[in-house]
């Protein structure tokens, strides 16, 4: 049983009776991950960011859109328009496939792991998280890499108030800090 099924058929109702919410619809839900990689070195050598999106296809399992700068920044040695960064917006089973990979596979074999923090809640519900390596994912081949490159990963819910997107995010086994 896949994470969706087993959201749906278990997680929803004893999320409703833990939040005490009457309509299960208005239980939290997860709507959209977005992942993002910021590639700085871009700028000097294409390269970097054509590896950067092969990785990122790999984890997401979907096309990535490459980002451009907004603003020309002459410290930077950066103009508008050029690739900076490359992102993926995952929803539907592409999602919960992703999320289950992240709880169970990806996260712990992180280095020196010791818990998410609690406090990367927004107050409208949605969390962030850094990674620090994209090789704890295991689509990624260690021998093919070219550099370790961190992301960013922005879970958005469907929660109004940071209490009930952290209930929801328990429940999907999230390992946070006590």
């Amino acid at each position: 049983m896949n994470l969706r099924e087993k959201f749906n058929k278990e997680l929803l109702p004893e999320l409703q009776k833990t939040l005490g919410i009457k309509n299960i619809m208005a239980v939290p839900k997860i709507t959209k991950v977005v992942i993002n990689m910021g590639v700085g070195e871009a700028l000097t050598d294409k390269k970097h960011l054509e590896s950067a999106v092969q990785d990122l296809e790999l984890i997401a399992g979907q096309k990535v859109v490459t980002t451009k700068a907004k603003k020309s920044v002459a410290s930077f040695k950066l103009r508008e328009g050029w690739p900076v960064g490359c992102k993926v917006t995952l929803r539907g089973d592409k999602m919960y496939d992703f999320v289950e990979r992240l709880v169970n596979i990806a996260i712990p074999r992180e280095r020196d792991f010791r818990g998410l923090n609690p406090k990367s809640f927004d107050g409208q519900g949605n969390y962030s998280m850094g990674v620090k390596e994209q090789i704890i994912f295991p689509e990624i081949n260690y021998d093919n890499i070219d550099k370790i490159r961190g992301m960013d990963i922005c879970i958005n819910t469907s929660a109004t108030n940071k209490e009930d997107a952290k209930a929801l995010l328990e429940a999907l086994n999230f390992p946070f800090k006590k």
